[in-house]
């Protein structure tokens, strides 16, 4: 490969990037337009302010990734760094926000018959928020190594966007009397129903994993790292969500957010 065609793959490289953190932005904002962000337009979405905080940091997180892959890619490193620092703040407030917004949920259903499941169902956005967490730490953890950097981060953007699709799933099979999902009764197994969301999206990982294979022969290990953390989470909930153990945890959950 010649200098030249080095430089156009590198740029090339970085411009995948600002596609995939735009696809990120796409299902995000798609997912909740029907059931939260239409709703709200037209003044129809009675839910706490803490589910528009909720909101709020998330959908910045899918805006933010989509500039920080621009700046990248457009040589505009200083503000990368610069914006980079912002997004610790913004990621350590998604962590906290997700958790109280999984407890809002939960708090609603203690003490009714749907507290079971609803303790169970509290694993999928815990779950979720954990390994955004994970993934994006280690993102930070391996800034001076830009190729484990960008894939780590890519991974962590893909691995919050389930609930969008499960959004769309919602609206298409719910019953119509369900007008705010997020204080329907559970279903005994909605756990098992967030894997097709959760492997749905997966997707995005696997594009990223055959370009990575057809512009350098192999896949990165940066996203089989990432790749095998976000399915076993998302497998491994299912038989812990219904364990005494798990229980426990949502106990704990709810002091640690009240």
């Amino acid at each position: 490969m010649t200098t030249e065609d080095l430089s156009s793959s590198r740029e090339s490289s970085r411009w995948f990037y600002v596609w995939m953190a735009g696809a990120c932005a796409l299902v995000a904002f798609g997912g909740f337009a029907p059931t939260y962000l239409v709703p709200v337009a037209a003044g129809n979405f009675d839910g706490p302010t803490l589910l528009h905080l909720h909101g709020i940091l998330f959908f910045s997180w899918t805006l933010l990734f989509v500039a920080q892959t621009t700046f990248a890619a457009t040589g505009l490193f200083e503000r990368h760094r610069a914006l980079g620092l912002a997004s610790i703040s913004l990621a350590t407030a998604m962590l906290f926000a997700g958790f109280k917004a999984a407890t809002y949920t939960l708090e609603h259903w203690i003490g009714t018959e749907y507290e079971a499941a609803a303790r169970a169902a509290t694993i999928v956005p815990v779950s979720a928020i954990l390994t955004f967490s994970t993934l994006f730490a280690a993102a930070i953890a391996n800034i001076n190594r830009t190729e484990w950097h960008r894939r780590l981060m890519l991974c962590a953007s893909i691995s919050i966007l389930p609930p969008a699709v499960a959004r769309v799933l919602f609206v298409l099979f719910a019953h119509s009397g369900a007008a705010r999902p997020g204080l329907a009764p559970p279903p005994l197994n909605v756990v098992e129903l967030a894997l097709a969301p959760g492997l749905a999206v997966d997707l995005l990982v696997v594009v990223a994993i055959v370009r990575d294979w057809r512009a350098r022969g192999r896949p990165h290990p940066a996203y089989l790292v990432g790749a095998s953390y976000i399915i076993a989470m998302q497998v491994l909930r299912i038989p812990l969500s219904t364990t005494t153990f798990w229980y426990s945890t949502t106990d704990w959950l709810v002091r640690f957010t009240s």
